[in-house]
């Protein structure tokens, strides 16, 4: 049976994507020589940029799983008045630019009296590593729960039931079956979340503003130093900042998978 031209086209589609993006995650590596990436990662504020990046993209990817595993238990198994408003209601973050969601709060920590009196009080957010956790978290948040929610939607509520029947609170069947059996979705949310988050710019900038040695993440470090005009420092932390998200990306489908799929 002959391949139909519908499936031709199908796989060129695919051919041209793969390639496009093959582009251009290759050119900084291309532009950049190893002699110049390697002084890169021996920079102090380079090193800097990194570690406070895997730290806050660690945080804020923590703090959205704890959060959003009970949101998105609940949104899978329970019906409530309500519901579609509140799941469109959730939708919303995903459509506001990052740079506007950072401006919204930092107009919240500014000038609203509630988010004065946490910032000034309690936690300081504005210019201060703590707004890059949260800026992060405002960015990541919405995605976590939807990866979460489908992992949930994907376990017969039935295992839950026959748990129950057998002696089970409806905490215990959540812990003993429902996680176990969502846990490859679970960590496949948190590394999509932390690669997100790992990334992250306008909402980070805007909150937490862009001071050397103090809120700069990889991502802020490009920016400031493409405003110097040092494009081989861009290109360099452009390739450090695949490379660390590549890094990720496979030893967690390793971690999944073991292996048994291509």
């Amino acid at each position: 049976m002959g391949v139909s031209a519908f499936r031709v086209a199908s796989f060129l589609c695919l051919a041209i994507i793969l390639a496009f993006f093959l582009c251009a995650f290759t050119s900084p590596a291309a532009f950049t020589e190893p002699r110049r990436l390697a002084l890169a990662l021996m920079s102090d504020e380079i090193r800097f940029a990194i570690l406070l990046s895997i730290a806050t993209a660690t945080c804020s990817t923590l703090v959205s799983l704890v959060i959003g595993i009970p949101v998105a238990y609940v949104l899978s198994r329970s019906n409530f008045w309500g519901k579609t408003v509140v799941e469109g209601f959730l939708d919303i973050p995903m459509a506001v630019p990052p740079i506007a969601l950072g401006v919204m709060l930092l107009t919240f920590f500014v000038r609203n009296p509630l988010g004065s009196f946490i910032n000034e009080r309690i936690v300081r957010f504005v210019f201060e590593v703590p707004g890059i956790i949260l800026a992060q978290f405002a960015v990541i948040s919405i995605l976590t729960i939807k990866l979460l929610k489908e992992s949930f939607d994907g376990v017969p509520p039935r295992y839950e039931d026959v748990a129950r029947t057998l002696g089970y609170s409806e905490l215990e069947s959540f812990l003993y079956i429902t996680l176990p059996a969502a846990k490859r979705g679970i960590l496949g949310a948190a590394l999509l979340s932390w690669t997100r988050a790992l990334g992250e710019f306008g909402a980070t900038v805007a909150l937490a503003g862009a001071t050397r040695f103090k809120t700069e993440t990889l991502s802020v470090a490009i920016y400031l130093n493409l405003a110097a005009g040092n494009l081989e420092n861009v290109a360099a932390l452009s390739t450090i900042l695949l490379l660390i998200s590549c890094t990720a990306q496979v030893a967690v489908r390793r971690l999944l998978y073991g292996g048994s799929r291509p």
